[in-house]
């Protein structure tokens, strides 16, 4: 059975036009992800490359999208050809001619024409845009079909002069989502949601941790998203102080924080979603003073989330009120600003507050612009995500060692400041009600 239609295809054709804008005269050609096989004749589950599926909708391995500018603008997919043999084997393929019509293409062609075309459709374009160096053997093709027009030269047909980075207009494009984009998002984040209210439920002491994963993944897969976003953080105790630790093998102990830093996929959107709570539910107070000091600086964050704030902003004000929680715990001695004028903080909070969130968990898009922060705005989506992680040493209090916290949520600016899309428990009262059932 073939896959449903993209609800959006206004918006891929609105962004193919946008592209073709940006070129002018030129050209662009964006391939999707290879198949990728995990050993001997086995694949990896196939996942598509996001700026082709950003541009198309289309999900099928095998496929390039050609976008031609100028005066007369045109979008070209190459695909793979109908094959009723191979669809008995691996299912359902749409071939050119209904992947014309079903994605609104103006031409479609088999992959296997693409060598033969590309040199044609190369000559007398001023420009050549792909994503440069991302893939050793592209840049090799695709120099190839140039040096095939350069060697037209004598026929009066001119290769482009010009190369460009694709990845400079299509990063600008997904940085801002638009309402489809941001329903999925929603959509998306609720399962993630969903699963970390499971996954809460079902932690208790002597349980391991790749049991706890075991929920995420089942309700991740019930609630209809296709696929973890990225390898689940399910880090008890200590663990929990390995920023990405993924082994989730160990036994969860009584008396034990667990962070769980999980997000699921739904039709190519990602959610990103930490928190943290004691396996047996009930925190204690070091564990209680910890998390109030992190709540309150992703609280701050999310409060600098608003349009025309500089990206840094959140950062700021979370680091602001983790650096004086650190001083009051004991962690550090001195005054804030010197303290975060020198980076003391880094010890126990070394990472940024947050990412861009979209097709990739960390989203395609600059962080700065003519070496500024750049500014936020309605449409953007980024994780807001502070943390500390307390080591044992000599120097910092016995009843903090080995506490590693992050609380993490998915917000959108909107035109008067920030939704937060994701809800599972969050404050010490809400996650020990919850955890009791």
């Amino acid at each position: 059975m073939p896959e449903p239609a993209p609800l959006n295809l206004a918006s891929h054709a609105a962004r193919r036009a946008r592209l073709a804008d940006w070129l002018g005269d030129g050209i662009a050609v964006v391939a999707t992800a290879p198949e990728a096989v995990r050993n001997r004749d086995t694949h990896y589950p196939y996942r598509f490359d996001s700026y082709f599926y950003h541009l198309t909708g289309f999900t099928e391995p095998e496929a390039v999208l050609v976008v031609v500018g100028g005066m007369s603008p045109r979008a070209i997919l190459f695909c793979r050809d109908k094959d009723e043999t191979r669809e008995i084997w691996d299912g359902f393929r749409y071939g050119p001619a209904a992947a014309q019509t079903a994605f609104g293409f103006d031409e479609a062609h088999a992959i296997a024409e693409l060598d033969a075309r590309l040199p044609d459709l190369l000559g007398n374009r001023a420009r050549l845009a792909w994503a440069i160096g991302d893939s050793p053997a592209w840049d090799a093709r695709m120099l190839g079909w140039l040096n095939a027009v350069r060697g037209k030269a004598r026929q009066g047909i001119a290769a482009p002069a010009e190369l460009l980075d694709v990845r400079t207009c299509l990063d600008e494009l997904r940085l801002v989502k638009d309402a489809h984009e941001l329903d999925v998002m929603r959509r998306s984040a609720a399962i993630a949601s969903e699963a970390h209210r499971r996954a809460m439920r079902a932690t208790r002491p002597g349980r391991r941790e790749y049991e706890v994963e075991a929920e995420l993944l089942h309700a991740f897969c019930a609630g209809g998203a296709q696929a973890p976003a990225y390898a689940s953080i399910v880090a008890g105790g200590g663990n929990a102080c390995v920023l990405h630790y993924v082994a989730n093998r160990d036994t969860l102990r009584d008396g034990d924080l667990l962070l769980i830093d999980a997000g699921c996929e739904l039709d190519g959107y990602a959610s990103d979603i930490t928190r943290t709570f004691p396996v047996n539910g009930k925190f204690s107070a070091a564990q209680k003073d910890a998390y109030e000091i992190v709540l309150a600086a992703q609280t701050a964050a999310i409060a600098a989330v608003r349009p025309g704030a500089a990206w840094i902003a959140p950062h700021d004000a979370a680091v602001r009120v983790l650096t004086q929680g650190m001083v009051d715990l004991g962690l550090l001695k001195g005054e804030v600003d010197g303290l975060i004028e020198s980076n003391a903080y880094n010890r126990f909070y070394m990472h940024r507050t947050g990412h861009w969130l979209g097709l990739d968990v960390h989203d395609a898009g600059e962080y700065k612009r003519d070496g500024d922060w750049r500014p936020l705005l309605p449409g953007n989506v980024l994780t807001v995500e502070p943390g500390l992680y307390i080591r044992p040493a000599d120097d910092v209090p016995a009843a903090f060692h080995n506490i590693g916290i992050r609380i993490e949520d998915d917000v959108a600016v909107t035109a008067s400041g920030a939704d937060v899309l994701t809800s599972p428990p969050k404050t010490v009262s809400e996650i020990e009600t919850w955890m009791q059932g």
